[in-house]
């Protein structure tokens, strides 16, 4: 599938980062903006909001299905989980103009058909499906109908869940898809990034491909892109010390500018499959193995291992000759350091 279906959000000239601000404003509207601006002098290239309210994405309900047994919001029932996590909406069209503003792209994961109606009078350029909304066929048949890019974490998702989404994508005649691997654990223990999925994803399903990374650090970010991720998102967090859902796995200012400095260092290095040799490795030829005569040759003298080897640098014959020449001889007196040549050779 070509890139270029992406082209509103720029993956058809570079990787796209994107910074997930999540819960990390913590209520705090003014926070966020700080954020979103911090994104921005990071190098990041699009905000991702979520859009959803308590009631929208559960109940309000403490029997034992509802509550968190294990992890970073034990103890929690879903519904103060998101209470707690959830992004007000009168911000969202706000914090949208502050980051196209900036130059950012803002899109969002919707969570139900409301949001995604909310973030259509919004006018998004994409959208996300969390990892979690992947069995969501549905509301992912909803997004695709609104004919924008659709990108879509994997993280619990199986072989047959990811084809399913795909499929009701394409069902809505959308085939504008992005799957992200992704590690639904917060944080994602680094052996279980299994980035080798990456490439596969894209030979299995034919979709731009990306890592939405919940491990700690950038390694898996950086080392994702040389496996042809297009896309990066990671949590942003202004100060891990703020505390939040989401603070544990998040990454500061300073470490989100460090992953995109060496995400776009790898995407350089990556470059394009070619043999042709640039202008400095064609003057670095010049330091390669040719034949050269290595003792003074007088007129009529045969060629030797002796007299003539196989040095740097490379103005002489090249190397394949080496052993035509031998009982051969020079066509006049010849000097230590002299290329041999086949005006030289008789």
């Amino acid at each position: 599938m070509s890139l270029n279906i992406f082209t509103d959000l720029r993956i058809d000239k570079r990787i796209l980062v994107v910074a997930e601000l999540s819960a990390n404003h913590n209520h705090d509207f003014d926070r966020a903006v700080r954020t979103i601006k911090a994104m921005k002098k990071a190098g990041a290239d699009a905000v991702k909001l979520q859009t959803y309210t308590p009631d929208t994405i559960t109940i309000d309900c403490d029997n034992e299905y509802f509550q968190i047994k294990e992890g970073l919001w034990k103890g929690k029932t879903l519904y103060e989980l998101y209470q707690e996590a959830y992004t007000p909406w009168g911000w969202q069209p706000k914090l949208k103009k502050i980051a196209e503003d900036l130059g950012l792209i803002c899109f969002s994961s919707a969570f139900d058909k409301t949001a995604v109606d909310f973030l259509e009078n919004m006018n998004v350029p994409a959208y996300k499906v969390a990892s979690f909304e992947i069995t969501d066929i549905p509301l992912i048949e909803y997004i695709a109908s609104k004919g924008k890019p659709i990108i879509i974490s994997i993280g619990i998702a199986t072989l047959a869940d990811i084809e399913e989404a795909v499929n009701a994508c394409k069902r809505m005649d959308n085939e504008q898809i992005a799957l992200l691997k992704c590690t639904s654990a917060y944080p994602a223990p680094i052996e279980d990034a299994n980035l080798l999925t990456i490439p596969n994803m894209r030979e299995t399903f034919g979709t731009v491909v990306g890592l939405s990374d919940h491990t700690l650090g950038s390694s898996a970010a950086i080392a994702s892109v040389a496996l042809g991720a297009k896309i990066i998102e990671k949590h942003f967090i202004l100060d891990r010390n703020i505390g939040g859902p989401d603070s544990a796995f998040s990454i500061e200012t300073d470490e989100f500018k460090y992953m995109v400095k060496s995400i776009r260092e790898v995407e350089k290095a990556l470059g394009l499959v070619t043999y042709n040799l640039t202008e400095k490795q064609k003057k670095s030829r010049e330091f390669s193995r040719s034949l050269f005569v290595v003792k003074d040759i007088k007129k009529g003298e045969v060629f030797t291992e002796e007299n003539v080897r196989s040095i740097r640098p490379g103005f002489g014959l090249h190397t394949r000759y080496f052993k035509e020449i031998f009982k051969k001889k020079a066509t006049k007196d010849i000097k230590k350091g002299t290329p041999l040549s086949w005006d030289l050779i008789s």
